[in-house]
């Protein structure tokens, strides 16, 4: 069959235009099987195609491990968010910025052989179930500064202590003799004991700096060179005017000082390490022959030893304060109208317990003398713990970080425990129980979580290496009180406290 010329042509160019499609088309479908082939071994998305072109994706969404890592990124983005704001999470907010905040660097600089930042402990508990919301610094300084100007010493000075000369520092009274100071609402006039019967040996120049301290007043003790000094972390620059730093020590404390040039043995009237203003206390010169009670006398006497302070903040030395002082004390303290504010025992709910982990664990060795105080404790009231003692949940706290407002229940509180201490042992968590229970008036308290507690202060080992105990003093460490015989359960004066403890009759 023969065409004309003109409708060859056309025939001839239409057929082409069909085979250029089909290149095409063709073409198109080799781009797209060879970007779906890339997409199965690692691309992220595919090139689009449009008609007879395409739109080639970014080569930053073409790696695999980019991918996975935005949506990682995303996932955890989410969920941190969500962990941030929940009710299980600790929530720590408006700390002090670094425009208030005073680097530690600047505090004290300390000697490389010192090694102030040894033997941390690490957290048990990363994170809380009950989260401590801090104000932003400017109004927690606004607030407390209210509180010191609306202040009245009324409160305080309405409990009149015992004075005179004693052979024991705080009188060593009988078990009836100290129960009848607990109802102090029968007799607002009586002089209650405590302590201060007998010199406690601080320096008249040091003793002038502590009556002047008239806000928030933070101490510790070191004896026997058993810790190191931490400054504090986390200050606000107002707290350095506003809050006292006393560092009580002994004489082996002060030469393992000198050791490290810390402090100079030639000149004693260097007194500051970093915010700490040194207090030394000859050993000699001490109440008690046991380094623990004496540092319970400063731990539990705070008040009387700083009798112009509205608040203070007792720290273990073992501690170190992560959260300025101000804003614990605005968190802990006044926005829960609280007397005092201690953290739980992270293990022991029952006094009972905490006595048989004492003896068990040698923190204190004269078990005769721990089976004697709890049986006191029991025949004159104390019970185990129950939801009947409801706002609180355990009868032991952990008295490494104690925050006080200064007034009438917490200094009648302190008192009263102090006098146990000196009657039986310095183990205060054995007392603590026994005398919130029984007082009057009631003092209110602050028992918050140990996750707070760890968030709140960084915890250090004690010193393996004691270098400012003499070899006399080491010897005396040394000695081991007697250890005495347990007694069986029936007949003691606990039997019916242990069975009520272990949610069993005693018929």
């Amino acid at each position: 069959m023969h065409l004309p010329l003109t409708k060859w042509s056309k025939w001839h160019q239409f057929q082409r235009y069909r085979e250029t499609e089909k290149h095409k088309r063709e073409g198109t479908e080799r781009i797209t099987n060879n970007q779906e082939k890339h997409d199965v071994h690692g691309g992220c998305t595919s090139n689009i195609s449009m008609g007879g072109g395409s739109i080639k994706t970014p080569l930053l969404f073409q790696s695999k491990l980019l991918c996975l890592s935005l949506l990682y990124f995303l996932t955890t983005t989410i969920f941190s968010v969500y962990i941030s704001f929940s009710h299980s999470s600790c929530l720590f907010t408006s700390l002090p910025t670094s425009q208030s905040h005073l680097p530690n660097t600047l505090l004290f600089s300390y000697p490389p052989s010192y090694g102030e930042h040894k033997y941390a402990i690490p957290s048990l508990h990363p994170s809380c179930s009950s989260p401590l919301l801090f104000p932003e610094y400017r109004v927690a300084v606004r607030d407390i500064h209210d509180v010191f100007k609306n202040f009245s010493l009324s409160s305080s000075s309405s409990l009149r202590y015992l004075t005179g000369n004693r052979d024991s520092f705080s009188g060593n009274f009988s078990t009836e003799k100290r129960r009848s100071f607990f109802s102090f609402e029968d007799d607002p006039l009586v002089k209650v004991p405590c302590g201060f019967l007998k010199e406690f040996p601080v320096k008249q120049s040091d003793k002038l700096e502590m009556e002047n301290c008239h806000g928030v007043v933070v101490a510790s003790v070191i004896f026997g060179d058993f810790d190191k000094i931490r400054q504090p972390k986390g200050l606000g620059m107002h707290s350095l005017q506003a809050v006292c730093f006393f560092m009580f020590v002994d004489d082996s404390t002060v030469r393992g000082l000198q050791i490290h040039k810390i402090l100079t043995e030639k000149d004693e009237k260097n007194n500051k390490v970093g915010v700490w203003r040194i207090v030394r206390l000859p050993k000699k010169s001490m109440p008690y022959e046991n380094d623990a009670m004496n540092g319970v006398t400063v731990k539990h006497l705070i008040h009387r030893l700083f009798p112009n302070s509205k608040f203070s903040v007792w720290i273990d030395a073992k501690l170190q304060l992560s959260v300025d002082p101000l804003l614990l004390i605005h968190s802990l303290l006044i926005s829960k109208d609280v007397d005092m504010a201690l953290s739980k025992h992270p293990f022991n709910v029952h006094t009972m317990q905490e006595a048989m982990a004492t003896a068990r664990w040698n923190k204190w060795r004269d078990v005769e003398s721990l089976r004697l105080q709890m049986e006191t404790y029991c025949k004159n009231g104390l019970q185990p713990w129950s939801p009947s003692k409801l706002p609180h949940t355990t009868d032991v706290p952990d008295t490494a970080l104690i925050i006080r407002r200064h007034g009438l229940a917490s200094n009648l509180f302190s008192c009263l425990l102090f006098n146990e201490l000196e009657a039986f042992n310095p183990r205060d968590q054995l007392a603590f129980a026994y005398v919130r229970d029984l007082m009057r008036p009631k003092i209110k308290i602050n028992m918050f979580e140990v996750e707070v507690f760890e968030h709140i202060a960084l915890e250090y080992r004690h010193n393996l290496k004691r270098e400012g105990l003499n070899s006399k003093e080491s010897a005396e460490n040394d000695q081991q009180i007697r250890m005495a015989y347990s007694v069986d359960i029936n007949g003691s004066g606990c039997e019916r406290y242990l069975w009520k403890m272990w949610g069993e009759s005693s018929d």
